[in-house]
Parts: structure tokens; sequence; C-alpha cells
């Protein structure tokens, strides 16, 4: 049973500050002494404690004055649970990094999924876009596995935004994957070859499935799920697969999630390939949309950003990614001044290998000061709504959650003022500037999502985190399978050869200034 299924009472919640969202300027909505009235899970009226009391005398009263509540958080750029430093990936460049995670021990896609889920929703994060890495095998197994992890997020009570990758060519590199297996000892490459027959499926065949769940999950949790598509990167997919994956993500309004020069190699290839920008050439093939969210887009240049702005599509920021890999900072000031929403996301983990975006916030804040004296910087406000409202528009939730206002959804964080101002918090700092900068996970105290409690005094409520975690301590504990091992060794064997590869078929221009990447000269276009 999904948790989203159990009865919702009717309740008022009070808050010393309630944070509704940012209006047309920018600038946070901020209620003192505020109150929400929740109605079937849904937000009925924000207002004044006294005010919305009086109207409902005899409604259940949640809350105090020292809570500061807000709205859920987005995690709109997720992969899976169990973290690759974990798993026993070192960090390396991303080219060097994916193929280390064929190595890595797997646990089941509930579990898994929990995991993260559990430190998501304990540090405020009620919704997220989860991009399964892809689907193998037959179609009974991407049905098992999409039915998994869509229903641990509805376990434990979290809004999701599901899509898998999408490649159907260039799966090892950059180049074509014969060349790459040409480069590779042979014994590597009979144990790749299985785990490649993926590129050989047809993506009509993926949206045919992605068709029969987009129905499946409207009709059966309509306000928890959205089947979204992930087109994996440019390179990875062919022109012809790309035109396919946006029309029929246009056909059945869903949002697509597309890794986008998340790494200079990746600005290479575009240019190498197409002779000009990956964003012009998704321009040309038809698809820049308001449907669109480009993940990463460390390598945008100016030009890029003048083409995003015309276009409605939005950019997932991930900053926490772009600094552990060495792949660059994504130039959100630029994004900002052109007002290209922007919405944040964790990757596979944050700065301190979780899930918590009370940190990812203040990184990415922290990052976009760039120096001198008057130039427009990331406000706290701004931040905020990037992790809340933003975030939801990005996942495909945008007109029930994201904001705290009537008729929508009741996702709710509530942080305790005392713990964000311990010892003290004079009255003339700024409660925004407060969150961002004090609020942390130890500091929240309860987490909504449709007027369910899902998080209490810091720990989820609807299932046995301590059992999750101590399941999945024991199945990592027992002795890696035969399998296992001979991935390890297979991955151990591999690595030299294709760094090797990387460096014949794609040179290293020379050190870099790492910010901003495209935009480090002025004169660069």
């Amino acid at each position: 049973m999904s948790y989203a299924d159990t009865p919702c009472p009717d309740f008022l919640l009070t808050a010393g500050h309630l944070l509704t969202g940012a209006d047309a300027s920018g600038e946070m909505q901020v209620i003192d002494d505020g109150a929400v009235l929740v109605r079937d899970g849904i937000v009925a009226a924000v207002g004044t404690f006294a005010e919305l009391r009086r109207a409902n005398p005899g409604i259940e009263v949640r809350g105090d004055r020292d809570i500061v509540a807000m709205p859920g958080f987005a995690n709109s750029h997720h992969h899976f649970g169990l973290t690759p430093l974990m798993m026993g990936v070192p960090f390396a460049p991303l080219e060097l990094w994916l193929p280390q995670f064929r190595k890595m021990r797997q646990v089941s896609l509930r579990l898994d999924t929990l995991y993260s889920a559990i430190e998501m929703l304990e540090s405020g994060t009620t919704t997220v876009q989860h991009i399964n890495s892809g689907l193998s095998g037959l179609v009974e197994n991407w049905e098992r596995a999409t039915d998994e992890i869509v229903s641990a997020y509805g376990e434990i009570g979290m809004r999701c935004g599901y899509c898998f990758m999408i490649r159907d060519q260039n799966l090892l590199s950059y180049e074509d994957d014969s060349k790459v297996l040409e480069a590779l000892p042979a014994e590597v490459g009979e144990w790749l070859a299985p785990s490649m027959q993926a590129a050989r499926t047809p993506t009509s065949a993926y949206m045919d499935f992605f068709s029969r769940q987009h129905r499946y999950w409207a009709e059966r949790s309509p306000d928890m799920v959205r089947m979204n598509l992930a087109p994996a990167n440019l390179h990875w997919c062919s022109d012809h697969s790309l035109q396919m994956i946006f029309a029929t993500a246009r056909s059945h309004g869903a949002s697509i999630h597309m890794h986008l020069l998340e790494t200079e190699r990746q600005a290479r290839y575009a240019r190498s390939r197409f002779d000009c920008s990956a964003v012009e050439h998704l321009d040309r093939l038809g698809c820049l949309g308001p449907e669109l969210t480009l993940g990463h887009g460390n390598w945008m240049s100016r030009d890029d950003l003048d083409r995003l702005a015309g276009c409605g599509c939005m950019v997932c920021h991930n900053a926490s990614s772009g600094l552990r890999l060495g792949s660059g900072i994504a130039p959100v000031n630029e994004m900002q001044r052109r007002n290209i929403p922007v919405a944040l996301g964790i990757d596979q983990s944050n700065i301190c290998d979780d899930r918590d975006m009370t940190i990812e916030m203040k990184l990415v804040w922290a990052l976009h000061r760039e120096t001198g004296m008057w130039n427009d910087r990331l406000e706290a406000a701004r931040i905020l709504t990037m992790a809340t409202e933003h975030g939801a528009q990005s996942v495909g939730f945008g007109k029930i959650t994201g904001r705290l206002e009537p008729g929508r959804q009741a996702d709710i964080v509530l942080m305790s003022k005392s713990d964000i101002g311990r010892p003290v918090l004079d009255p003339r700092t700024p409660i925004t500037d407060a969150v961002l900068h004090r609020g942390s996970k130890s500091a929240i105290r309860q987490v909504y999502v449709g007027g369910r409690l899902v998080v209490d005094n810091g720990r989820v409520t609807s299932i046995d985190r301590d059992a999750v975690l101590a399941e999945i301590s024991d199945m990592l504990s027992a002795p890696m399978t035969e399998a296992e091992r001979k991935a390890d060794r297979m991955v151990a064997a591999m690595m030299p050869a294709l760094e090797a590869f990387h460096r014949a078929q794609s040179p290293d221009a020379g050190y870099a200034p790492y910010r901003y990447n495209a935009m480090n000269d002025a004169s660069r276009s």
C-alpha cells in the first residue's frame, strides 16, 4: 500500500514564520505568526494564525511559534541510492568514473531507493526526479524495475518523477563502440558484450514502454508520480532517437530531462560532430521547448544561454557533482540574468556524499558569489526558489506543489527557529537568510507530503528506517559472489585501456582556468 493512500486528517499548521514562495520580483513572501489550513492534503488557505483560527475554531492545531514553515524541496536530478564512493568507486573525471560503476555491488532496487529517499525526506526533500541509469534485458525486467523503484517512493510517501536514460550509440566513449571494444583486452570485450545489447534496443520500443507506463501511473497515482523521458546525452543519442523522444513526450504532456554539456569533452564532441554547439544542434532538431530541463550545462556559452532564454526550457544545476568530478561550474548567474529558470539537483550525491538539500543550497549560494563589489548575486530567496518551485516545475509537479498557496498539495518542511538561531538570532536578520545559511537537517522537525506526516522529530515515519539500513548492511557484508569478483577484475583490466583510448582519441587541449569554463575569456561566445 502506498503511504499516499493513508487517511489525511485536516489541521491548521501554525508557524512563527511562513515562507510561501517568491513573488514576481523574486522576493520571498513571509507571513509572520502565519498558518496553513490543510484539508484533504491540500492547502486550503494561508494567512495569519489569528485569522485562520477564528475562521476554523474546531480544527486540530499543529506547530507553534518556534516553527519556520516552507515548501518542500525538490531534488531535480537523482540516479540511485548507495553512492559510488560507498560502493568502492573513487572519484575521477566523468568519462573515467562512469565505466567503473560496472563493478558496483547491487542490492534490491526497493532497498536502494528507500536508502536515498530516507536521506532526502529527512533533509526536507519531498519531490525527486529519479533518472534510472538504464533499462536492460527483457521488457518484463523494465516493468519490474520501474514498479519496484516507483513503489518504493510510494511506500515511504515521497513524490517522484521517474524516467530512464535512453541511449542508442556510443555507450563506452564518444566514439563508436566497436572502436572502443577493439582497444580493450579481449576478455573484457567478451564480458561487456551482453550489456552492450541495450544499444541495439530500438528507441521505438522504449517509447512504447513509456506510453504504457505513463498511462498506468497516471491512473494509479496521479498526484504522486510523473512519468518523464530522459535522452541520456547528445553523444549517446542519434538525431532520429532524439526527435522520436521529444515527439513522444510532447504528445503525452510529459517532461524531459536530458544531460547536456556536463564536461568540456562533451562540448568538443558537439563542435566536432555537428560544427555547432550542443544547444544549437538541439535547436536545429526542434528539441528546445518548455517541457525540457537540461541537466548540468556546465559548458554552456553565452550564445547558448541566449538561445535558451527564448525557448522556455530549464536548467538543473548540479553544483556538488560538477565540483567533485572536476566537470565544471555552470554559469548560473548568467542564466539568472536571462531569466532562465534554474532547478537544483544533487545527482549521485552532494559535497558530503549524501542527499542533504540544505547543504547543496549553501554550496550553490557560495559558489556563485563571484568577485567584485557591485555585481548581481544569487540571494537567499533565489536559492530557495530553485530548490522548491523551480524543482517542482522541472519534475512535472509545477501546478500542484512547490509553493504554499491555496489549491496546491501540502508539501511542507518545518524547521525549528531556535535550532536555526542557537544561541541567538537577531530579529533584524531576514528569516530567509537565516533559513538558507543556518538551517540544516538537524533543525528539521517535521515534513509533510500531501498533508501526511512523513518525518517527525527528524526521522521518517512511514517505514522502519533502521530495518532498511540493517538489511542493506547485511546484504553487502556477505562475501562477493563470483560474478561480482569477475566484475571487479574486468573493470580493473578495462580502465588502463580505456584511459589510453581517451588520451589518443580526445587529448586535452591543456589546462584551463576553472571559473567559468566556456566563459573564462570574455571575448569568447
